[in-house]
């Protein structure tokens, strides 16, 4: 039989899969992939039940139904003084996984050149190979997260289309400053090149941080698409709602891949999403209130267990470095082990890596119930005593 395309057959299955299989098995504590167990606020859950019922259930325009668009560009306003017209700058997406395959499909030509940041959420690389574009890596490392601002400036050329920018940054929880932010803007303008800005996390920053959205600074705007998801902002992972931001010709470009992949979305998940936008400052508030009780609890729990906890300025994660526990083999060795001894599931920060030198670190995620996590703490605490 003839092969499958050569670039996505060569993933195998992906480490979260791997690792949920084997807590399941063994019935650990998963702590590894990053979904909330909850299942979001009840009144936004019932804006799209009331939706469902009352219609239309028929396909919704393309770009997205006026109200989500209109709520969308009216939250950038909100919150960062984002000034954009929704009928032509905002667009619907079925997650922002879509409105991710979306804007590269519809930016890069094959041969283009496209800078990455390692650690790298694992989507990025076959979407980026997958659309013809040349992979140019760069890697901060832990613990400290630096971006090496003389390799990433090594990284661009005149062959670069775009930057894949992911901040708050997931794996490692780094939130990049407004210096840094304004390095990375020099490098687009500098090197005539787009920046997709994958900001799921944006209401998930910690201790009293802002976050600031790369298409705000001088210069950007004509050059990034941000991209939104209503699934991490209020918490129900499974509606896969996402929603790009860009100037007209940028969003244009995405549209045209966004027509031929889902062509549209449920359209009582975008009024459930327009009505939680609108919601009071204080449940947005309260979201990154409530997750950083949770990095708080978990990460004092794993330092009683004896781990060296790295700081986390925001998304769902935290981050040990597992030598600190006196464990000297790789940290798949280690997720491995601590879930079929100790019940307790991580994910190996190696796998968000495309070498095996960073393979010492383990990432736990925060987003469980706060007894779920005391509970895999002390199991952990049990274990390494």
């Amino acid at each position: 039989m003839k092969e499958a395309n050569s670039i996505l057959s060569g993933y195998g299955t992906t480490i979260f899969t791997v690792m949920s299989a084997l807590a399941a098995e063994h019935g650990s504590i998963n702590l590894g992939q990053g979904f909330p167990d909850v299942d979001g606020p009840e009144d936004i859950r019932r804006a799209a039940a009331d939706a469902l019922m009352a219609g239309p259930n028929q396909y919704p325009p393309m770009l997205g139904i006026p109200e989500l668009r209109r709520a969308v560009a009216e939250h950038g306003k909100r919150f960062y003084g984002l000034e954009v017209d929704w009928r032509s700058q905002v667009m619907v997406t079925s997650g922002a996984t879509e409105a991710l395959a979306d804007c590269l499909l519809g930016l890069i030509e094959p041969g283009d050149e496209v800078v990455l940041i390692e650690p790298l959420y694992d989507s990025y690389l076959p979407m980026v190979r997958r659309a013809g574009g040349v992979p140019k890596m760069v890697r901060m490392e832990p613990p400290d997260w630096a971006l090496p601002r003389d390799a990433l400036a090594r990284a661009f050329s005149d062959k670069t289309k775009l930057i894949l920018l992911n901040s708050p940054h997931n794996p490692s929880g780094k939130v990049f400053t407004a210096d840094e932010l304004a390095f990375i803007a020099g490098l687009v303008e500098k090197h005539d090149a787009y920046a997709v800005c994958d900001e799921v996390y944006e209401h998930l920053v910690f201790d009293g941080r802002p976050h600031v959205p790369l298409i705000t600074l001088p210069g950007m705007g004509e050059r990034c698409l941000k991209i939104g998801s209503a699934g991490k902002t209020f918490s129900m992972t499974g509606w896969k709602l996402g929603y790009v931001t860009a100037a007209p010709e940028l969003l244009t470009a995405a549209a045209k891949a966004h027509q031929f992949i889902t062509f549209t979305t449920p359209p009582n998940l975008q009024q459930g999403g327009a009505y939680g936008l609108a919601k009071e400052d204080a449940y947005f508030h309260g979201l990154a209130a409530d997750m950083q009780a949770k990095r708080d609890l978990l990460s004092e729990g794993l330092v009683q267990a004896g781990f060296k906890v790295l700081p986390s300025a925001g998304t769902y994660f935290l981050t040990v470095d597992i030598r600190s526990v006196g464990f000297n083999g790789t940290d798949e060795e280690f997720c491995r082990h601590i879930t079929t001894d100790a019940g307790v599931t991580a994910v190996p920060m190696s796998a968000f890596y495309q070498g095996g030198e960073v393979d010492h670190f383990a990432r736990f995620c925060v987003c469980k119930n706060d007894d779920l996590l005391r509970e895999g703490a002390a199991r952990l605490q049990r274990h390494f005593a």
